[in-house]
């Protein structure tokens, strides 16, 4: 099977639309996908580019952060990984993949709507890896709702404490931890830019990360400590099929970007990699988009 450094056409390196309709409860998993993302477990090889980094990654189950703590183990970290408890069976599964690239996996599920769990999480990877010295913040809410009218305070204020609140609160935590030469990686979206109406609150979170991320990575720059953050397009995920959008949506996920299809998980995990590396040394303050053609401003 090809690897992430073979070239290939974009245009018909995945699949492309239409998919199926998939319905799932949210969070979703991966498991129950048609056809099943790819994040890279038969196809990312690694370089030793994170050779002893310590790593803990949110949302590492399914999607972009199971892509990411694939990725993270096989150029040479260990990794906590972090999720939702119902997630456990897809979680199980990165476990094992991470402990086939000979790195150490400690999986530690919970809720990031808890402050006080977001303080035990990022203590408990210090303790657990004996150190800590990248945080990945990728878990992420979104739950389409069509009309204002029909958007309540109490579904609002849901988004912004996955998306918004755990960030602070994990980075909060970390950063007192984190020694000279630590990177944290943040998750915006295109929706933070280009906002589609059906996930207003979603859009207006990410938005605030972006601006999180430029005023965090000036005022922690003094420590030697890196922010940055990745800004996805639409991507092959169970963000998507579990409510994440409207089921007659689906189908044509990605076909309007100009590469004509949903990005894979797998096409993010490279973006974490480089922000997380001494190769970003002189990178911080930014965002990186992977949108498929829809740039950032």
């Amino acid at each position: 099977m090809a690897n992430q450094h073979d070239m290939r056409d974009p245009l018909t390196q995945y699949i492309k639309p239409p998919f199926e309709k998939q319905p799932q409860d949210p969070p979703g998993l991966a498991t129950a996908m048609h056809p099943r993302p790819d994040h890279g477990e038969d196809s990312y090889v690694g370089s030793g580019r994170l050779k002893g980094r310590k790593a803990l990654v949110t949302g590492s189950d399914s999607g972009i952060g199971r892509a990411v703590a694939i990725a993270y183990a096989r150029e040479g970290a260990d990794v906590v990984l972090n999720y939702l408890p119902v997630e456990e069976e897809d979680a199980r599964e990165v476990v094992a993949l991470i402990e086939q690239a000979g790195r150490k996996a400690v999986a530690i599920p919970g809720d990031l709507t808890d402050e006080s769990f977001c303080s035990e999480l990022v203590r408990r990877a210090h303790q657990e890896l004996d150190g800590l010295d990248i945080l990945a913040n990728i878990a992420g809410r979104m739950q389409y709702v069509m009309d204002i009218a029909d958007l309540t305070t109490e579904h609002f204020e849901a988004t912004l404490r996955v998306n918004v609140l755990a960030t602070f609160w994990l980075c909060k935590a970390a950063i007192p931890l984190m020694p000279k030469g630590a990177a944290i990686i943040n998750t915006t979206s295109i929706q933070g830019y280009q906002p589609s109406p059906q996930v207003l609150d979603y859009a207006t979170s990410k938005g605030a990360i972006t601006s999180f991320t430029h005023g965090l990575a000036k005022q922690v720059a003094s420590k030697g400590i890196r922010v940055n953050a990745v800004a996805p397009g639409p991507v092959w995920t169970p963000l998507q099929v579990a409510h994440g959008q409207p089921q007659d949506m689906i189908p044509e996920l990605g076909a309007s970007v100009p590469l004509e299809r949903a990005g894979q998980p797998a096409e993010l995990a490279p973006a974490y990699v480089y922000l997380a590396s001494q190769e970003s040394s002189y990178v911080t303050a930014e965002i990186m988009g992977v949108t498929g053609g829809n740039h950032l401003p």
